[in-house]
């Protein structure tokens, strides 16, 4: 879509949003700002700048804008579900490798979408384990997508060309397919599946045959890629694939196995990252769309257990992904007072809260991750949640939440943001 073409999109767009208009100029200022930086993209009539937000000409977009930015709903806004546990690849750094139990059954999934899309949840992420694996995962998509926007995580395992027309036709706005690196033989290792890259590869090649899916792949970048200047080439090699986004992380240490090493990389590489996807956005080709630039403290921040939940295949809930924490199970537990009990003890930070605090966490653990609801309420006492990221100091103003703690309760205080 053209620069122009682009601009009367997001005019339309507002149009049928005019609420956002209710908001105060400096938050409006942030958001034009921000969107600017992504183009958008018209695939199978939805309008979308990065796969991270539903379609802005969306009902999920609508109540973003109307649910959380005008009502400021303490609901989440993005949620996560790991459909099943079950998968054929053994990614070293897999962030699901360490939690066990008895997974959810399908009514499960199905109530806690229900639950959280009343919460206030627009987007939601499906996951696993290999998501294909769920027999269910097309009813899934279609209950998910009353009101919200889709996105599917998938290595491509078991994947054909009816599952994926199934799924597109169940409400599906988003695909990103697993693939790490380049080269075939590092990405085989790195997933511990002989063949993963060609199983990747021909996923590609199915989404791209059915059409009107957004199309990306979710790229784990290592510390060693980045180190030695090799993202680009990375991305370079992405863009030959005809994908519409590069969804790009780096790995995490959610496992005690990535908690060594000095695993987690500097924020000076953070920012590197960020400037690369700036300018490789500036550029015709796929939108790059670098996880760690949205959570930056120049953009909104880690809202892990503040505008974020997990759950997990067993029904575990933790504040992202990333973090291996639980706070109550949905089998048990209503979904929505798990949520009142982790929000009252995180608010957002201004970096990830997994590669700030995981040398807390481990050793708190001791030993296997992820910690109980007991030892995460102890390890949260030391934590340091930093100041917001500038949309929410801006979204707040002097009242952002701020949390402390003590043994008798969890306090309040005025965030230092805007003054720093």
């Amino acid at each position: 879509m053209s620069e122009k073409a682009g601009f009367f999109a997001v005019a339309r767009a507002l149009a049928g949003n005019p609420q956002i208009l209710r908001l105060k100029p400096s938050l409006n200022l942030f958001l034009l700002n921000y969107l600017r930086k992504f183009k958008i993209r018209e695939v199978g009539g939805n309008l979308i700048l990065h796969s991270h937000l539903p379609p802005i000409n969306s009902d999920a977009y609508g109540r973003f804008i109307d649910e959380h930015l005008r009502r400021r709903s303490e609901g989440p806004s993005h949620a996560q579900i790991g459909v099943t546990n079950a998968c054929p690849q053994r990614c070293a750094y897999c962030y699901n490798r360490d939690r066990k139990g008895i997974p959810m059954d399908k009514n499960t999934i199905l109530k806690t979408i229900d639950d959280l899309r009343r919460m206030g949840v627009f987007w939601l992420g499906l996951t696993g384990g290999e998501p294909l694996l769920n027999k269910d995962l097309v009813e899934i998509t279609e209950k998910a997508a009353n009101h919200c926007a889709v996105k599917l995580f998938t290595t491509g395992c078991t994947l054909t060309r009816r599952l994926a027309s199934d799924l597109k036709s169940a409400g599906l706005f988003s695909v990103s397919v697993s693939l790490d690196d380049w080269r075939e033989d590092i990405h085989d290792k790195t997933r511990g599946f002989p063949g993963a890259f060609r199983t990747a590869l021909g996923a590609i090649e199915t989404f791209k045959e059915i059409g009107d899916i957004h199309l990306g792949v979710s790229a784990v970048l290592s510390p060693p890629m980045i180190r030695a200047s090799q993202t680009e080439t990375f991305i370079d090699f992405l863009e030959s694939l005809g994908i519409d986004e590069a969804w790009l992380s780096e790995t995490k240490p959610s496992v005690r196995s990535y908690g060594k090493d000095d695993p987690v990389i500097t924020e000076e590489e953070r920012a590197e990252l960020a400037r690369l996807q700036d300018r490789r956005n500036r550029k015709s080709g796929l939108t790059v769309n670098y996880l760690a630039h949205f959570e930056g403290p120049e953009h909104f921040g880690c809202n892990a257990g503040h505008k974020m939940i997990y759950i997990d295949p067993f029904g575990d809930a933790s504040p992202c992904v990333f973090a291996p924490m639980t706070f109550g199970n949905v089998a048990r537990t209503p979904v929505r007072e798990i949520w009142k009990e982790m929000r009252a003890v995180f608010s957002p930070g201004s970096s990830c809260f997994m590669n700030k605090n995981y040398g807390l966490l481990q050793e708190k653990a001791g030993g296997a991750l992820p910690l109980s609801k007991k030892d995460s309420l102890a390890v949260l006492r030391d934590v340091d949640f930093g100041s917001p990221g500038r949309f929410f100091r801006l979204f707040y103003g002097k009242s952002v939440p701020f949390v402390r703690f003590s043994d008798q309760k969890n306090e309040t205080e005025e965030s230092r943001g805007e003054r720093e």
